[in-house]
């Protein structure tokens, strides 16, 4: 073994030191699937020497890669420590050494979203709809709507029929233009149950005056009770209306009661990205659109609906520093901290008037 090759021993050590860390699983996305059995970011071998600055800006941070048991973390690490990172190291054995002797009582990089949701769920007592339940409540005609809380490209391939995409950050900015009567019953789905049980949760706790509740394990439980799911772009959220604006602004004051973040502009943002003691990532949470648009120089387009549930496929390295930006409004922005910081995240929040030029660049 390498002095650039960790065992399993060590890497147990790092991962509960509370130090910063990044780790990568390198293996091939159709292998590893929704998650990695670390709940690591994965970035596929064949990308990671021309993406990894994007997922680990600083190059001192200590990085763990781990393989297939092939040995190609090994011979990434050599190249890699060429260009300055001398904090490189490959996982003895790769991910199937780590997992031998089973996943249950293995320690992961971040919380995986199942356990977080669940233990939300289990707290709050969050409502629940069976896709029983929802199929005859739409059979008599009730008043009842869906909402989708996945990123528009995944409601694309397939939804609940008569969804509207609603990503989850999303959610209570957009809400009054989306349900106008407060007698309609909203229920609230994803491919499974974190985002969905998240995104019910951050309406019950912003207080809509309807009743709310998630889909049980969502288009997984549509299709295995034998019912058609819908595909295409069917209905989608739109510009948020001034009404909606002000409903929002009202309601993520409730959502947010008790939260505390640091707010900072884009010169200091500027100035923690560029240290080089501490990693600081600057995650803007608005849509892909309003990112395309105009953007603060630096920053990553990051859908907060997407951080609630995966974090790790952007936030590579545990004990960072999160910036979240978001429009003067700062409904996703509070909405996504809310949730990541009871995750362990550091957060600090960027609102910024991206009607102006001064420090935004035009993709």
């Amino acid at each position: 073994m390498s002095d650039r090759t960790i065992d399993s021993k060590m890497f147990r050590q790092w991962l509960a030191d509370g130090e910063e860390l990044a780790v990568l699983d390198i293996r091939d996305s159709a292998t590893v699937g929704y998650a990695s059995p670390l709940f690591a970011t994965n970035l596929p071998a064949a990308q990671v020497e021309a993406e990894i600055d994007r997922f680990i800006p600083r190059k001192s941070v200590r990085t763990v890669l781990a393989d297939d048991g092939s040995g190609v973390a090994e011979q990434l690490v050599e190249r890699l420590v060429g260009y300055g990172r001398t904090q490189l190291f490959s996982l003895n054995g790769g991910i199937p050494e780590w997992t031998q002797s089973g996943v249950e009582d293995l320690p992961t990089f971040d919380t995986p979203g199942v356990d977080f949701s669940l233990a939300i769920r289990d707290e709050k007592g969050t409502p629940v709809v069976s896709v029983e339940e929802l199929a005859v409540l739409r059979g008599r005609g009730a008043d009842v709507v869906v909402l989708d809380s996945r990123t528009v490209a995944e409601f694309e391939k397939d939804h609940v029929p008569g969804a509207i995409s609603v990503p989850g950050a999303e959610l209570v900015l957009r809400f009054a233009d989306l349900v106008p009567s407060p007698e309609t019953q909203v229920v609230v789905s994803c491919a499974g149950l974190p985002r969905a049980i998240i995104g019910a949760q951050t309406l019950i706790d912003a207080g809509v005056p309807n009743r709310v509740a998630y889909l049980h394990d969502g288009t997984r439980a549509w299709r295995e009770a034998g019912l058609a799911l819908e595909t295409g772009k069917t209905a989608i959220y739109g510009p948020a209306s001034e009404d909606a604006k002000r409903f929002a602004g009202e309601h993520i004051a409730k959502l947010a009661e008790g939260d505390s973040f640091p707010r900072i502009n884009a010169a200091t943002a500027a100035n923690w990205a560029k240290d080089e003691k501490r990693t600081t990532y600057l995650l803007d949470v608005r849509t892909p659109d309003e990112f395309a648009e105009a953007h603060i120089p630096g920053s990553i387009a990051s859908e907060g609906g997407q951080l609630l549930g995966v974090a790790y496929r952007t936030i590579a390295v545990r004990g960072a520093r999160v910036v979240l930006i978001d429009d003067l409004l700062g409904v996703r922005a509070a909405t996504t901290a809310h949730w990541l910081q009871r995750r362990g995240f550091e957060i600090a929040i960027l609102l910024y008037d991206f009607q102006s030029t001064s420090l935004v660049e035009a993709a």
